[in-house]
């Protein structure tokens, strides 16, 4: 039974290694789209959609939902 353990972990990592893959993705469409020889540190926090806590407004700070603990 230790196999189906296995499986549904590797499931889990699957779905991981898939985000991350979509991430590489965007940032290689962004890459190429670019006339500049690199993507700023700006650019690609824009394109995987990191937002800076120090930058965050109050306000935008109530208006997020709150996160849960998702299990897959």
């Amino acid at each position: 039974m230790s196999g189906v353990a296995g499986i549904r972990g590797a499931t889990v990592h699957d779905h991981v290694a898939l985000a991350e893959i979509e991430l590489c993705g965007e940032l290689m469409i962004a890459a190429s789209a670019s006339r500049a020889e690199r993507l700023s540190a700006d650019r690609i926090d824009e394109v995987l959609r990191v937002h800076d806590e120090r930058h965050r407004r109050p306000s935008e700070e109530r208006r997020r939902p709150p996160v849960r603990n998702q299990r897959h």
